[in-house]
């Protein structure tokens, strides 16, 4: 179907069948799942998608798509179509009567605020599988003491099991990003594999990234001084890159009881 794709919506429609099928594969669908698309784009997921579910629900931006994805999509199953910003969506509102599975080729220009935008409502997802820039993905999944590891890895596996599945190149996009792409999977923890105060956890780890080549006697200033960084059992002449989850979690607990 004909449509320009729009670089303000971030636009890159999949096009390639087995990037398509492996994509399904790997979410493995099933009927009575409380499905949801994030940015449908032409269908080339939600066609297949909504044919293994029999239902699915998809939030999209640009209007001149749907009538499109609802012409794709006619007598496949029960496609209801939100037209709406993903990143200003109450996805909870949706997780009725269970928890939501998400799946999308996320505009690559919102997605690291989007994907923290579904981490407050992480408690209602069951799942999310995501087409990201495969730079994105490698920051998710990212352990200490790396270049990739940063204030979004933590506060992901702080929230999620993260497990990148398979690289996705430009060629099976049109048009073609000047990136590679991946596909990952997101599973929230029934509960954090630490205990501490979320909020707290998210201020301390922004703030600790903020200059990430300062040591974070430097960096929590206002927070923690070095004397209580100390009392967690951290050297504060370390940086913010070489904390572990469990480090920033004992960090956050010493802010909390301040």
């Amino acid at each position: 179907m004909e449509h320009r794709a729009r670089k303000r919506f971030g636009q890159n429609f999949l096009h390639d069948r087995h990037v398509i099928d492996r994509i399904v594969r790997a979410i493995h669908p099933k009927a009575g799942e409380r499905l949801v698309e994030i940015g449908p784009g032409l269908g080339a997921l939600t066609l297949p998608l909504l044919q293994a579910a029999g239902r699915l629900e998809v939030v999209e931006l640009d209007r001149d798509l749907i009538p499109k994805l609802e012409q794709q999509c006619a007598g496949q199953g029960e496609l209801i179509i939100h037209s709406a910003d993903a990143l200003k969506f109450d996805f909870c509102a949706l997780a009725r009567s269970g928890k939501l599975r998400l799946a999308g080729n996320l505009p690559y220009n919102i997605s690291t605020p989007l994907i923290f935008h579904l981490l407050e409502q992480a408690h209602c997802i069951d799942d999310m599988h995501f087409m990201l820039q495969k730079e994105v993905v490698e920051r998710l999944a990212a352990k200490p003491d790396t270049s990739d590891y940063g204030r979004l890895s933590v506060m992901v596996q702080y929230r999620c099991k993260v497990e990148r599945l398979f690289l996705v190149p430009p060629g099976a996009f049109t048009p073609a990003p000047k990136v590679d792409s991946a596909i990952v999977r997101l599973e929230p923890y029934a509960a954090p594999p630490v205990d501490v105060d979320a909020g707290v956890l998210e201020r301390l780890v922004a703030q600790a990234f903020s200059q990430r080549r300062k040591t974070l006697r430097n960096t929590l200033k206002g927070l923690l001084d070095a004397a209580a960084i100390e009392a967690a059992g951290i050297d504060p002449q370390r940086r913010a890159e070489t904390l572990s989850l469990e480090e920033f979690a004992a960090l956050a607990r010493h802010v909390a009881g301040g």
